[in-house]
């Protein structure tokens, strides 16, 4: 009887039948009624075990999982049931979760009728990269007497990988290339000159730059008409990935050195959207992954693959190595988007002069990002004299980076300061920028 479990209507019924007792204690009428109820409750409970304890009441589970799980995003997770008894069945479901995703309070309910079939879908929000391994799946079953649960253990081992964020991804495409984008967070850029080659004629959409309205098309179709010009393609853009110590802190339980393997996803399936080559480097104190710039079609399941099996250093970043990489492994004039983290001026001042060399070689963007945390702090109200010390630290503390891309932008340097949450959206938007403004 080990799979037989007593519920806390059970309990509830037990304890209103050891006060009646206590009550026939002192009154001796009610002793006699006390034993009827008790024979009627041991006789409910025997009849609720026989009912549930046939071999022809259990229930039918599977587990649909995606095939790769999406970082740091809600991910769908869907349980059929199948009730393939008699008996109308209330069915708690608690799921073997993953260790990753530490939690220990899983728990669902729902009813079937007989034969009746149905979903449970719930959501898991994965925060680390890697494969991710699914138990049992434990039903504990009761009829509308509720006074015993039967469990049923479904062993049903299922492994899974957290991948970078895949729907992110699609999201950035989708708005990237939307007409109405302009609208929901992707900048449309006006082009400062027309390097390029003749397109074709188009519509007028908000955003088109005014100096490339069509006169005679605009006349002849009494509507606005703006020549379009082709971009230049296969331009050499590299993400490069600072995986070292200062890419360790985490902000709503993603790692910076996470926001910037899910940032690098998205904006290599822009690039090569717009037929440019994306290519991927990583480095600490040594060189990590490395993926040459390429435009062919596999090279997004390449750059994917290797931001999977990527892990954070412990270690401090060796910019001289970065300067290595620029000189040796980029080849040609690139655009090179730097992921890394700077905490103090002093940190920036260290490496401003590798940044300076490598920016005479290629078009560099830094990007790094705001302490959230800090920002937050320093917008609360406070009273005590210690907690105004403090928020005029964190205060300046927010300045600084401020300064920090302004020293980079003094120096011919892109910059980038952005939340985590939304470094996807400004490193795309920045990319985009730049081909508009020709730059690359």
């Amino acid at each position: 009887m080990k799979n037989l479990f007593l519920t806390d209507r059970f309990f509830l019924y037990l304890g209103a039948l050891v006060a009646f007792f206590a009550v026939s204690f002192f009154v001796p009428a009610f002793f006699l009624l006390a034993q009827l109820t008790l024979a009627l409750f041991a006789a409910a409970v025997l009849f609720d075990i026989i009912r549930l304890f046939r071999k022809d009441v259990w229930v039918r589970v599977r587990r649909r999982l995606p095939k790769v799980l999406s970082l740091s995003d809600e991910n769908k997770i869907h349980l059929d049931l199948h009730n393939k008894s008699g008996l109308k069945l209330n069915i708690s479901i608690i799921d073997e979760l993953p260790f990753q995703l530490q939690k220990r309070d899983f728990l669902e309910k729902t009813y079937l009728d007989p034969d009746e079939k149905g979903r449970i879908t719930y959501e898991v929000r994965p925060v680390k990269r890697g494969e991710y391994h699914f138990g049992a799946i434990n039903l504990y079953l009761s009829t509308s007497l509720g006074l015993i649960e039967k469990r049923f253990k479904h062993d049903f081992p299922m492994m899974v990988p957290v991948y970078p964020s895949i729907i992110q991804m699609k999201e950035l495409e989708l708005r990237a290339f939307n007409k109405i984008s302009f609208f929901e967070g992707i900048k449309k850029i006006r082009r400062i000159g027309h390097s390029y080659e003749f397109e074709q004629i188009k519509n007028y959409v908000q955003g088109d730059d005014y100096r490339a309205i069509n006169w005679k098309a605009t006349g002849r179709r009494a509507t606005l008409m703006v020549n379009q010009y082709e971009d230049e393609r296969s331009q050499q853009v590299y993400s490069i990935i600072d995986k070292s110590r200062s890419m360790r802190m985490p902000f709503e339980g993603l790692s910076l050195m996470d926001y910037a393997i899910n940032s690098t996803l998205a904006i290599s399936n822009i690039i090569l959207k717009k037929h440019d080559m994306a290519g991927l480097i990583t480095f600490s104190d040594k060189i990590g992954a490395t993926v040459k710039a390429d435009g062919r079609p596999y090279q997004l399941q390449k750059i994917l693959q290797a931001l999977y099996n990527e892990k954070e250093r412990h270690t401090e970043a060796n910019y001289e190595i970065l300067y290595q990489i620029a000189r040796k492994l980029i080849t040609g004039r690139s655009l090179i988007m730097l992921y890394t983290n700077f905490e103090s001026m002093y940190a920036l001042d260290r490496m401003l002069p590798i940044l300076r060399k490598i920016s005479k070689v290629h078009l560099l963007v830094v990007i790094f990002f705001e302490n959230t945390e800090i920002q937050d702090f320093a917008s609360m109200e406070v009273d005590t004299l210690e907690d105004i010390y403090h928020q005029t630290v964190a205060q300046n503390f927010i300045a600084e980076k401020i300064q920090m891309v302004q020293k980079l932008r003094n120096y011919g340097i892109q910059a980038v300061l952005t939340k985590p949450e939304d470094l996807s959206l400004n490193t795309v938007n920045k990319y985009l920028e730049l081909k508009a403004r020709g730059l690359i």
